[in-house]
Formats: C-alpha cells, structure tokens, sequence
C-alpha cells in the first residue's frame, strides 16, 4: 500500500444536503476528465484529447476549373467525344478504346 495522501480534486463540490459516502448519482463526465488527466500524468496517455485545440481546414487556395490546363483538357474531351474517338460505356460498346489515334 502506497504512503502517499489521498488528494481530491478541488473542483468538486460536496453538496450537505448528501451523506458523507458516495454521491448517489456520480458525475460520469467529471470522473472521465479526472481520469484521463491521471492517466497523461502517469505517462500512460501522451496527451488528453479534450486539452487539444480542434484542427482548423486550410481553405483551397485555387479553384481548380479556373486554370488553361482544365480548360484544355476540358476541350480535348470534347474535341474526342465530338469525333467519337471517347464514347460512354454502352451494350453496343461494352469496352473503352483500345487505342486513341491522334491523327
């Protein structure tokens, strides 16, 4: 058995109205938060999840439908759809091209 003095958490507050045992309904929240915070003291946890800030989305910088590569790409697809060179998957062409002639 350890030597060391029982120690509470000061922010728990005894209510008189209650006997001195247990409370007849426990804070499940608060044993959960004093818990892990024994836990990172003892170095079972690296950190406590609840102690870190949330992680913050970096915005796109670009749209990437407004760059001349997009648009380029964009109208070669048509430009091979238009000459039937890149078609949809149909029963009449259940399979992609094999090869795409450039001629």
């Amino acid at each position: 058995m350890t030597d060391e003095p029982f120690e509470t958490s000061e922010d728990v507050h005894h209510d008189r109205r209650e006997h001195g045992g247990l409370p007849l309904h426990p804070d499940d929240d608060d044993l959960a938060r004093r818990t892990e915070q024994e836990r990172v003291e003892a170095g079972v946890d690296a950190y406590d999840p609840d102690d870190v800030p949330p992680a913050t989305d970096v915005p796109a910088a670009d749209d990437p439908t407004d760059t001349e590569e997009y648009r380029e790409e964009e109208a070669e697809i048509k430009r091979q759809t238009e000459e039937s060179e890149l078609y949809p998957l149909t029963d009449r062409h259940p399979f992609p091209p094999s090869h795409y002639d450039r001629s």
